[in-house]
């Protein structure tokens, strides 16, 4: 089976993910990939008997794994009335049946379909349910923070049967419900770094909000497991906010000062600007000492 998207959590040696889309991104600015081959309905099913066949395979172990989870408290909480009323009844009962993360990796799968055919409504909803039957799941908060803020809010903003106000509004609301995705995920998940991260890079590349992009950076490195650069890029983000120019110095100077791993080309020339700005004596300045 094949997948649409591939993040790469080990090696994210760049200011993002590493998100690879088949084929090229669209020229549109939605990041889409051209439909299957098959038609919709027929890739469907091909795909819910091919999970089916290997969810009856694997139950018997799947089954251990989750009841070792519970007791660990680990599990994805209680079901509910609200829960079936969310997923759909056919869903609920499958979940009821111990099939719950097999049923979210199959809306997750329908939600990868909505998006090839660029259906919005259809994917936000997928991607909902996907969430809700695994708040556990990091990859599936990330994706849903990214085609909202990204694929859906830039396709909304390129719409041309809107008005440009109507365009504007409709891509700032889709924005929004990618944030409000990472902020849940992070609400589920507190100790993993990779959704402060993307809720770092939502506020930087989509909102230009330099200050909460600081903070969120910073936090994804106080965790373990956390990216080299989060550090960094936490000080870059706030060299950008005015008024916080010497706290920004400050931290790059650390940074700096740590050793030749440090004295990227970005940092030293942030550290050249704030200098400039600051009026930092020349004996005083990087290098110079």
């Amino acid at each position: 089976m094949q997948f649409f998207i591939s993040a790469n959590y080990e090696t994210r040696a760049a200011a993002q993910l590493e998100w690879t889309a088949i084929p090229l991104p669209a020229t549109d600015g939605s990041y889409n990939v051209s439909p299957p081959a098959l038609h919709h309905s027929e890739f469907m099913i091909r795909t819910f008997a091919a999970v089916v066949f290997i969810a009856l395979a694997f139950v018997p172990a799947k089954l251990n794994i989750e009841t070792d989870l519970a007791r660990q408290h680990l599990a994805s909480g209680p079901l509910g009335l609200g829960l079936c009323e969310r997923i759909g009844q056919s869903a609920f009962v499958a979940v009821l049946g111990g099939f719950r993360s097999v049923v979210a990796d199959l809306l997750f799968i329908d939600a990868q379909a909505a998006w090839e055919r660029t259906d919005w409504t259809h994917l936000l909803l997928r991607l909902r349910q996907a969430t809700e039957l695994q708040p556990r799941a990091i990859m599936f908060w990330d994706i849903a923070g990214w085609h909202m803020a990204w694929n859906a809010s830039i396709a909304a903003q390129n719409d041309e049967a809107r008005s440009p106000l109507a365009r504007q509004r409709a891509g700032r609301e889709y924005i929004e419900l990618g944030r409000d995705f990472l902020r849940r995920g992070i609400a589920n998940n507190p100790r993993k770094p990779q959704l402060y991260e993307a809720l770092a890079r939502l506020y930087r590349d989509r909102l230009h909000d330099h200050a909460r992009a600081a903070e969120n950076f910073f936090q994804a490195s106080q965790l373990p497991g956390c990216a080299a650069y989060d550090e960094r890029f936490s000080a870059y983000e706030l060299s950008y906010c005015e008024g916080r120019e010497r706290e920004a110095y400050e931290r790059l100077r650390a940074l700096y000062l740590r050793g030749e791993r440090e004295r990227l080309p970005t940092l030293v020339a942030r550290l050249r600007a704030l200098e400039e700005k600051l009026n930092v004596p020349p004996s005083e300045r990087v290098g110079q000492h």
